[in-house]
């Protein structure tokens, strides 16, 4: 564990951010983000608590949101949910604003990541689900730091000088695109099964590099398979869950994954490793 702050920094270590990292953020107004399943739940549905078979995952539920009031309801709300509020960065993105890893994974779908890196020129992936254009399901940006614009472009203009930043499940920014609901994480999963989720040039960076997960939630399936498909390839890395006992499946996930937990919560980690 003693190294594990010089790994990131030269990028052996990628850090692998999921919502549980927005726990303790209490935006302006006084409302704390979503930062687990059940308040995803309650933000997308006005604070009301729905049917135990919905409140199993978010993603359940959004289906159900989808079904009633249309895809463009669920895109909008969430976008609400992070966009008509003031709010502090959380600790792990101005941590991660000390040393700028050279890539980051954040399941995340509001645009904190991006503030990090607003002063440097980097590329910006982001999730997209249910176009029929092609398999890919990612859209690849180019940012200026000069200009502060991000501007689209091809997959064979991504290389690893500049650093990366991919959100696989889409982003408030640039452009609204959101992984949410059951059939977006379908669609998104399937074509993920299939090697369309991830850009080549990443295939080959991500081989044989540790995780650092924080925040992400191995409890829920949806994550887990998230996850699995992402790190593809990976050599082993530390999850950081702070509990008294794993769930089966969280269990499972860490031994499959060659992983170790660090029983220590995410702000206890950046104290020990600022």
């Amino acid at each position: 564990m003693d190294n594990i702050l010089e790994k990131l920094k030269d990028g052996t270590i990628i850090p692998f951010l999921g919502m549980g990292i927005f726990e303790n953020t209490t935006a302006t107004d006084g409302t704390k983000l979503p930062y687990d399943s059940d308040s995803m739940i309650l933000a997308l549905n006005n604070g009301r608590a729905m049917s135990p078979r919905l409140m199993y995952e978010y993603s359940r539920a959004a289906m159900s949101l989808e079904q009633r009031k249309g895809r463009e309801f669920i895109i909008q709300m969430t976008n609400h949910i992070y966009s008509s509020k003031e709010y502090d960065l959380p600790e792990t993105y101005k941590w991660l604003k000390t040393f700028m890893p050279k890539y980051v994974v954040d399941t995340t779908m509001d645009d904190s990541l991006l503030k990090v890196y607003e002063d440097v020129d980097h590329f910006l992936i982001t999730g997209v689900s249910r176009i029929t254009a092609d398999y890919d399901r990612f859209i690849i940006y180019k940012y200026s730091a000069s200009t502060k614009e991000y501007m689209r472009i091809d997959v064979s203009q991504l290389d690893t000088q500049s650093p990366i930043l991919f959100k696989p499940m889409g982003s408030t920014k640039p452009e609204m695109n959101f992984i949410v609901s059951d059939a977006d994480f379908v669609d998104w999963l399937t074509e993920a099964m299939g090697g369309y989720a991830v850009p080549p040039i990443l295939k080959d960076y991500r081989k044989d590099k540790e995780y650092l997960f924080m925040g992400v939630d191995f409890g829920k399936d949806t994550f887990r398979m998230v996850a699995n498909e992402i790190t593809i390839g990976l050599k082993g890395g530390y999850t950081l869950i702070n509990k008294d006992e794993l769930t089966k499946k969280e269990d499972k996930f860490i031994k499959t994954h060659n992983l170790e937990n660090i029983n220590i919560s995410i702000d206890e980690f950046i104290k020990n490793n600022g």
